[in-house]
């Protein structure tokens, strides 16, 4: 029997959307009942992540904790959360969820090492950069993290929040881009999409670089948890077993 996953979500809505819809979409099923049970809170009661770690806002924890009740409560038997600078307060709620608590980040360092990748460029929100966050894992993983400069850094923070969280499709892309190639002429083999409005970004905008989207892989690594066969061309290219 399937185990049921639950997304801690609202972070933000359309990050959420698009992990459920990834859920479905890397799933090897031919009618409805061989996809998985999914439970979605959208909480968008949950504080801005990177405002509690860069400017002492308001603590996320209490939220995500909540959330992880709900689901909890509601029958989940393994949860997921759509967003990278969360997982910065991992180690605060996930212990006492009740239930496993797959972390993103470091599947997809896990993920990257499979692939024998040993250079990558980090595109993410001030506050998983600053927060090392993904520095830790990657250093665990023996892999080089690169980061943008001060104002590709700017422009990676203008197409998260002036762009996608904003619902604005018609921001300027040159200065992302050029951040995006800096990272790939210095050595990246691959772009991390470190922030789950990244892979939103890319789809709507037709951006075309080499890159690892860490929401398909936490995805992926969530359909394998609750014992749902996954496609085979996604088990290739993460190097599932």
């Amino acid at each position: 029997m399937k185990k049921t996953i639950g997304i801690i979500g609202g972070m933000g809505p359309l990050a959420t959307c698009d992990l459920f819809h990834k859920i479905i979409d890397v799933t090897d099923a031919a009618c409805d009942q061989d996809h998985v049970h999914v439970l979605i809170d959208n909480n968008t009661n949950i504080p801005d992540r990177t405002a509690a770690i860069l400017h002492g806002g308001q603590d996320p924890v209490p939220e995500l904790a909540k959330s992880a009740g709900r689901l909890k409560e509601a029958g989940a038997d393994v949860l997921i959360m759509p967003c990278n600078t969360a997982h910065y307060f991992y180690d605060r709620f996930a212990p006492a969820a009740g239930v496993p608590v797959l972390h993103m980040i470091r599947e997809t360092a896990a993920s990257l090492r499979r692939q024998g990748r040993r250079c990558v460029g980090l595109l993410a929100t001030d506050g998983t950069v600053q927060s090392g966050v993904y520095a830790g894992a990657f250093k665990e993983a023996d892999i080089e993290m690169l980061t943008p400069d001060a104002t590709g850094q700017q422009a990676v923070m203008d197409v998260i929040y002036k762009g996608v969280k904003a619902g604005n499709m018609q921001i300027d892309l040159t200065g992302f881009e050029k951040a995006m190639d800096d990272l790939l002429a210095r050595g990246a083999e691959v772009l991390v999409l470190g922030c789950t409005e990244l892979p939103v970004a890319f789809q709507e905008f037709g951006i075309d670089r080499p890159n690892i989207d860490p929401t398909h892989v936490l995805a992926s690594a969530a359909v394998r948890f609750a014992g749902a066969p996954l496609k085979e061309e996604v088990r290739q290219m993460y190097c599932f077993e």
